[in-house]
C-alpha cells in the first residue's frame, strides 16, 4: 500500500580515514563496493570507532556487543516491567532502557534508535517516550539505546572532528542486539528483531538495513533523515561545532562524490534484505518531505518491500495520527516478527 509525503531528522557525527579493507573507496579513489549481503563472522581489532569513514567499512568491521546487563527498576506497571540498562558496544559502556513486558513470552526485540537531542539536555531513555510504552502494551520487549555521549553512555573516544552519518550509533544499536543475544534476559526473544528509527535515527536505522542486511527483520522509519549523507550535512552544518573538519577532510559532494557515496545508505539501497514501512508527516518543519518521497521512490524502483505512510497536516512528531502511527506500526512488527 504506497502513499506519499517527506522526511527530515538530525545526523551528525564523526570520522574519517586510516587504514582501508579491500574493495572499499578512499577519499579519492573510485572503488566503492558495496556492503556483503549476508552476515559473516567479522576478525580483526575491535575498533570503538571505524577507522574509515564509509558503510562498506562499517559491513566489515568486527561488532562485539556485551554485558548486558538489567539494572534497577524504573517503573512498574501492570503491563510491563522498566529498567535501566547498561551493555558494552566494542567496549564501550552504553545506557538505555528496557521494556519487558508481562505474561506469557518470549517477546520478540525491538530496539529504538531516537532523534537528535542535544547531549547536555538528554537523559536516559529520552525521545520515544510515547512508542516506548506503547510496544511494551503490544507484546515487545522494547530496547531505547542511549547511544555514546548520551546520559550514562561512555564519550566517543574519536578526536576527529568529522561528520560521520551516524556509524558509530549505528554501532552501538547494532551491539545492543549482538548483547541481548548473548545474554539469556528470560522473556526476551532476540531471534526476532524489529527496529524503529526517529529522525536522525532513522538514519542511523537505514545504516544497519544496509550494512547489516540480517541483523533485523522489519524496520520501521519515521520521519527519517535523507539516505545521502551529504543532504543531511549540509542542511545541519551550521549546528556543528566550530572545530568541524569535514570540509577540510571529505570536502564537497561536488568535489568528492566518492567519499560522499561511501558514507551513504543511499549508494547501498539494493542491500535491503528486510521489509520498510516509512512514516511521514508533510508539515514536518525539521525534514523536508521530498525527502522520504526520495526514498520511497528509490525502493520502489529497487522492487524493495516499501510501504509509505503520508499524514496530512502532521509535524515532526505525530499528534492527531499517532494512534494511527502505532497501529499500522504494531500490525506491521506483529506480520514480519511472527507475533501471534
Amino acid at each position: 500500500m504506497h502513499q506519499h509525503s517527506i522526511v527530515i531528522g538530525l545526523c551528525l557525527l564523526l570520522a574519517a580515514c586510516s587504514s582501508r579493507p579491500a574493495g572499499s573507496s578512499d577519499l579519492t579513489g573510485s572503488v566503492i563496493e558495496p556492503p556483503p549481503t549476508s552476515s559473516q563472522p567479522k576478525i580483526g581489532a575491535l575498533e570503538q570507532v571505524p577507522e574509515e569513514l564509509s558503510l562498506a567499512h562499517f559491513a566489515n568491521m568486527r561488532l562485539e556487543g556485551t554485558d548486558f546487563a538489567l539494572g534497577d527498576v524504573l517503573e512498574e506497571n501492570a503491563a510491563y516491567t522498566r529498567y535501566g540498562v547498561t551493555y558494552r558496544s566494542n567496549g564501550l559502556l552504553i545506557s538505555g532502557i528496557m521494556n519487558i513486558p508481562k505474561g506469557k513470552g518470549p517477546f520478540p526485540l525491538v530496539i529504538l534508535n531516537h532523534g537528535y537531542i542535544a547531549p547536555s539536555v538528554y537523559t536516559r531513555g529520552r525521545g520515544l517516550k510515547r512508542e516506548q510504552d506503547e510496544l511494551a502494551r503490544q507484546g515487545f520487549a522494547v530496547l531505547h539505546t542511549d547511544y555514546r555521549g548520551f546520559a550514562l553512555s561512555d564519550e566517543s573516544p574519536d578526536v576527529r572532528e568529522v561528520y560521520d552519518a551516524g556509524l558509530e550509533y549505528a554501532m552501538d544499536s547494532a551491539n545492543a542486539i549482538n548483547a541481548v543475544r548473548a545474554t539469556n534476559i528470560p522473556n526476551v526473544d532476540a531471534r526476532r528483531v524489529g527496529m524503529l528509527g526517529h529522525s536522525l535515527g532513522g538514519g542511523v536505522s537505514l545504516n544497519i538495513a544496509v550494512a547489516r542486511p540480517d541483523l533485523v527483520d522489519a524496520f520501521v522509519l519515521y520521519a527519517p533523515v535523507h539516505s545521502d549523507a551529504w543532504e543531511n550535512f549540509a542542511r545541519w552544518r551550521s549546528k556543528r561545532d566550530d572545530k568541524d573538519r569535514t570540509l577540510e577532510v571529505l570536502g564537497t559532494r561536488e568535489e568528492n562524490p566518492e567519499a560522499w557515496d561511501a558514507l551513504s545508505s543511499l549508494t547501498f539501497l539494493k542491500n535491503i534484505a528486510s521489509p520498510v514501512l516509512l512514516f511521514q508527516g508533510t508539515k514536518d518543519a525539521d525534514v523536508p518531505p521530498a525527502w522520504s518521497d526520495f526514498l520511497d521512490a528509490k525502493l520502489t524502483e529497487l522492487n524493495k518491500d516499501i510501504t509509505y505512510v503520508s499524514f496530512e497536516s502532521e509535524k515532526h512528531e505525530f499528534i492527531s495520527k499517532w494512534e494511527d502511527f502505532m497501529r499500522r506500526t504494531t500490525a506491521f512488527l506483529r506480520a514480519h516478527l511472527a507475533v501471534e
